[in-house]
């Protein structure tokens, strides 16, 4: 017998009426209204190439569904994209938006009481507002991964997004000539979808696969590809089967799948990012699991062992033809929690069972990685209680690990970016950017652009930037310490640094201290003044007063 369908409703009841009246207009049949109803949720946009292919893919998907016995309703909710999004308010709706996309999908999906969803993911913050609205609807769900873009060439040299925004630095500080910069942007994608290298986008496809909400081997994938569009269409098949089962997220996103997820992410030496989207997903599946630790936990254990750009030199096209995110868990088999449930409705013992890494020059066996030693490390210590993030990659090639020198102090990018341009920022100091964090933003500004200038003037091995602030998904040049917590707009020991305090920083002892007495610094803090509440109106107003801190994922929540 099969189960009863939350959204059929008792027939003769209003909800019942009104909603055949609406739905017999679109055209739909007494036999549809009885099918399970699955949202499409689709974050198409014409701003920008992350998101231009989406249409066709939803095509695939809603045919696959109605095909396995569904009836699928496309939706849509906003997204952004770093590099198009950025322009207003100093980039701090990037952040919020991921909310912003949950709770879209809550208001549509739970108000209509639909069955299940497919999730059309592209660019940062799609993947884990979608996870998120998965695990706290709790409705059978699946992800779709829409690719990646292909990459350029100029000069005859490989050119993507990501070394057109490092080149836009070099060329404020004087390092790359415009006529460079313009060709490098003019030649950098040659496709829709996601930045080309392991940056947040597809740091983040690897971790739905990881956490086992999309289908085996789909991470990462080249957009438009016929594999892609193949596993839309198995997706679109495999929902329709998920609801009759009532396979729910929560079944999926367990402690065990949450580890997983964080060896691949040290494992590949993805993206910062996904350390506190993965709390978020955590906290709306209401998993006990602090994922900050668990990547302290695992990081001196879980080798790199893929380096695909910008930490190496293999492209993501030669990291997918290895066997991708299930080709580093497959070498990872030992270190996984196999008995974790995926959307197959299989273990990730099962999903494993057949895989097999074709290039092991790309991704290496655990006997052979890349590196030993972490590329991403949360440092601790009294600059930074709640922890502070290191993206280092690959070690070597004269690397700073260590630090100790006088503090530079800005409350915004433009005051350092205009320093930096009249050369009052040396070598040998620590350049402190503050109120930046989710609250100070609000919403977390990026710092990227200040450490991408700093490396084109010549000093990024010179100089370390610590910031509460968000940092690209890529390596940072330099030593660049982002997302201190507690954040100075909430009177982290951050907001006490003044010029001239030694910060003295220890990536191998993963410590990071302001050198003065704790007398003078609670003697700072007794004259500290709150920090100004920034906006009275609009979604950051409603961002700024409800964000949680990052150790609980920067999800929003009214304080109790």
């Amino acid at each position: 017998m099969k189960k009863q369908l939350r959204s059929n409703f008792e027939p003769g009841t209003s909800r019942w009426a009104v909603r055949r009246a609406q739905w017999r207009a679109l055209g739909l049949s007494d036999a549809d209204m009885e099918k399970p109803k699955i949202a499409v949720v689709n974050s198409s946009s014409e701003l920008s190439i992350c998101f231009s292919h989406l249409d066709g893919i939803a095509k695939v998907v809603k045919d696959a569904i109605r095909v396995a016995g569904g009836l699928p309703f496309e939706i849509r909710t906003m997204a952004v994209s770093d590099f198009i999004t950025s322009a207003g308010r100093a980039g701090t709706f990037l952040l919020p938006s991921r909310d912003l996309i949950t709770n879209d999908i809550e208001v549509q999906v739970e108000g209509a009481q639909l069955d299940g969803m497919v999730f059309l993911s592209s660019c940062d913050k799609t993947p884990p507002g979608h996870l998120m609205a998965a695990a706290r609807l709790n409705i059978p769900s699946i992800s779709v991964l829409c690719g990646y873009q292909r990459a350029g060439e100029y000069k005859g040299h490989h050119v993507d997004i990501e070394e057109v925004f490092l080149g836009a630095g070099h060329h404020v500080a004087g390092a790359l000539s415009f006529d460079d910069l313009k060709g490098m942007a003019d030649n950098a994608i040659k496709s829709p979808g996601v930045c080309a290298g392991m940056g947040t986008a597809n740091s983040m496809h690897s971790v739905v696969e990881a956490l086992g909400m999309s289908l085996p081997g789909g991470a990462p994938v080249e957009a438009n590809s016929p594999k892609m569009f193949a596993y839309a269409k198995n997706a679109g098949e495999r929902i329709v089967q998920m609801v009759w089962d009532d396979l729910k997220p929560r079944e999926i996103l367990t402690k065990g799948a949450f580890l997983n997820a964080a060896a691949v992410v040290l494992a590949v030496s993805g993206s910062i990012n996904c350390i506190k989207h993965l709390q978020a997903i955590a906290h709306e599946a209401q998993v006990d699991a602090n994922v900050y630790e668990l990547f302290e936990v695992l990081a001196d254990r879980v080798p790199i062992l893929s380096a695909v750009m910008p930490i190496g030199k293999n492209t993501i096209e030669e990291f997918e033809a290895a066997g991708g995110a299930i080709g580093i868990m497959k070498q990872l088999e030992s270190m996984l929690e196999t008995s974790a449930m995926s959307v197959t409705g299989k273990t990730l013992a099962d999903n494993l069972a057949s895989v097999k890494v074709t290039n092991p020059e790309v991704i290496r066996p655990l006997e052979r990685p890349f590196a030993t030693k972490p590329g991403i490390v949360i440092l601790r210590g009294n600059l930074a209680q709640d922890g502070a993030i290191v993206k280092i990659g690959l070690r070597g090639e004269g690397r700073p690990l260590s630090f100790r020198g006088p503090a530079i102090v800005f409350e915004n990018s433009p005051d350092a970016e205009a320093a930096l341009k009249a050369g009052k920022i040396k070598k040998g100091q620590a350049v402190v950017l503050r109120g930046q964090g989710i609250h100070g933003g609000p919403g977390m500004g990026g710092a990227s652009r200040l450490v991408f200038q700093v490396d084109g003037a010549g000093l990024g091995p010179e100089v370390a930037v610590v910031t509460d602030g968000q940092l690209s998904g890529l390596v940072n040049k330099g030593l660049v310490l982002g997302e201190v917590a507690p954040e100075s707009a909430m009177g982290g020991t951050l907001a006490l640094v003044e010029d001239g305090d030694i910060i003295a920083v220890d990536v191998e002892k993963k410590s990071v201290v302001l050198e003065v007495s704790d007398a003078v610094l609670e003697a700072r803090r007794a004259k500290l003044k709150p920090f100004p509440i920034k906006h009275d109106s609009g979604w950051l107003s409603i961002y700024e007063r409800t964000v949680q801190p990052l150790h609980k994922g920067a999800v929003l929540l009214r304080e109790k």
